[in-house]
């Protein structure tokens, strides 16, 4: 078993467990952490030669309504027929008795996630920065055309006041998360409610869709095969998901000190250059998107201080955590600016 100190899983209660629910898990069982990602904890499970994943969330004191994999199973064993990139989901565990939290078992696929860097696997191939970002911008628009009465996720969230409510519940948990002053924090969570901008469309909307929750067939820079990460999924306007991919690109006024970990590196297309693609794709106005992405800036500043927070609790002893609190104050910058630029 490879995982980070404190975030093993207890296999004695969690194998005779599978072996029930699933038939055909009789070889072994290999775990493997992935250790890229931040919050949700997600490891590889194998027996013999069927793979598994299985995603929980984190140790420690969780945010409400943050980290809900019950909700990341409805989105899964019901999208995969209408957006071939969501996984199959299999399992959903809500007795705590196994491991202590609700946790999703779905099916494993192979492929290239890119972090902060182009991976070997493209390298040489050419326009492959560009075509990489068409793709995820592609298939950010195709979830988003997604017709939700097919995929009977209508029950997913409540378009109306959408905006209005995502502001409260990421005010709250700033508010929970808070370790000391940050004046933009402050400053976004007052302005950004006196000027929401009417939504085009409700679209299914990720929450978190960026590269390194993607996965491409190595060589193959033009489609995106795979989009984990659904535990945020709801109905809402779409451009809250362009506005969060836009709030990870990398930006000039983002000083790469201050970031727990790099920014994308390499020669990569413009903000200007997605939104462009984006507007191609879906025919949408994007005259507002200042506001969406002061918008992103404010939930991804959350994010990094309840990471921040996790860390200095010692719910967590990912040394990575240690400079999230940083990355809050600059993301809150960055917010303030943006909406600076809506006028």
């Amino acid at each position: 078993m490879t995982t980070r100190p404190g975030e093993e899983l207890p296999t004695d209660r969690l194998l005779p467990y599978l072996r029930e629910q699933l038939p055909g898990l009789d070889e072994p069982l290999q775990v493997t952490q992935f250790l890229g990602g931040h919050a949700n904890l997600t490891y590889e499970l194998k027996f013999g030669d069927r793979e598994l994943v299985l995603r929980r969330p984190p140790f420690g004191t969780i945010a409400p309504g943050a980290h809900d994999m019950r909700r990341e199973y409805h989105v899964l064993s019901r999208l995969h027929p209408h957006f071939a990139p969501a996984p199959r989901a299999l399992l959903l565990c809500t007795d705590h008795d196994i491991l202590g939290a609700d946790f999703v078992v779905m099916e494993r696929r192979h492929g290239t996630v890119i972090r902060y860097r182009l991976p070997e696997e493209f390298a040489g191939l050419p326009t492959v920065e560009e075509r990489l970002t068409v793709a995820l911008i592609r298939v950010t628009a195709d979830l988003h055309r997604v017709d939700a009465g097919r995929a009977k996720l209508t029950d997913l969230g409540q378009p109306e006041g959408f905006a209005e409510r995502q502001l409260r519940g990421w005010t709250k948990r700033w508010q929970l998360a808070k370790t000391e002053e940050n004046p933009a924090m402050e400053t976004l969570s007052r302005a950004l409610p006196r000027a929401i901008p009417t939504p085009q469309a409700v679209s299914i909307v990720h929450g978190d869709l960026k590269f390194d929750n993607c996965q491409f067939q190595p060589g193959e820079p033009d489609r995106v095969t795979s989009v984990f990460d659904w535990d945020m999924a709801t109905l809402g306007d779409p451009l809250i998901d362009l506005a969060g991919t836009l709030s990870f690109w990398p930006d000039p006024a983002l000083d790469p000190a201050e970031m727990p970990l790099p920014l994308l590196e390499g020669d990569w297309p413009t903000k200007d250059f997605l939104k462009q693609q984006y507007a191609s794709f879906t025919g949408f106005d994007l005259e507002r998107m200042p506001w969406y992405e002061a918008f992103a800036c404010f939930k991804t500043a959350v994010i990094a201080q309840q990471l921040y927070h996790r860390y200095l609790q010692g719910s967590t002893r990912d040394a990575r955590m240690e400079k999230f609190g940083l990355a809050a104050k600059a993301f809150a910058r960055l917010g303030v600016a943006k909406l600076g630029q809506a006028g």
